[in-house]
């Protein structure tokens, strides 16, 4: 850990306003990419990202330094998806807002990428792209959709995806695996 993160983490255990709004521009996008790859709503996903930040701000003092913060700050994320799935399976409201997904798909927000414009019938095949992608990481079991947002999508490494999910490796391998099969299945019929 750098010094500059112990000194952010300090700042953050007195309560720091400014510290806070530190921590959120450095990880908010990740965050919200884990979010809403987890959830596939954009609405839930923000909210849920939004939660984290609080429950990270409230609980800092837990934070024992033993791992990377971004480990512990993505463990508390992926914590806080997989309640929200169970919340969201129990109340079956599990639909997502399509325009919604394609409106942020063209914004650039998905990806964290500059907004641009291309040539309409490109943006139509990214965005149908985009939606199927999600649909088929939506129907991966949790613990596989985990692993391959983590994996696939956030790029960490399996190492710190033990850390995150406190598996050990070879079950991160095998769930990794086997989620990518299941997404190649599902995709398949797309192309």
């Amino acid at each position: 850990m750098t010094e500059l993160e112990r000194t952010l983490l300090r700042r953050l255990r007195d309560r720091d306003e400014r510290a806070f709004r530190e921590l959120l521009e450095a990880h908010r996008d990740r965050v919200y990419n884990i979010t809403y790859r987890m959830l596939g709503n954009r609405a839930e996903a923000e909210d849920v990202a939004q939660e984290v930040f609080i429950t990270v701000f409230k609980t800092i003092d837990q934070f024992r330094e033993e791992s990377k913060f971004s480990t512990w700050l993505y463990r508390v994320t992926v914590n806080h998806c997989k309640n929200r799935i169970k919340y969201l399976a129990r109340r079956h409201d599990r639909d997502r807002d399509e325009l919604d997904e394609t409106s942020q798909q063209q914004n650039g927000a998905i990806a964290g990428t500059p907004p641009r414009t291309p040539q309409p019938d490109k943006a139509l095949a990214s965005a149908q792209m985009e939606s199927i992608l999600q649909d088929a990481i939506k129907t991966l079991d949790d613990d596989h959709r985990i692993v391959v947002v983590l994996r696939d999508i956030e790029d960490l490494s399996i190492e710190e995806i033990c850390e995150i999910t406190g598996l050990p490796d070879g079950t991160v391998k095998s769930r990794l695996h086997r989620a990518r099969l299941a997404l190649r299945k599902k995709l398949q019929r797309h192309v």
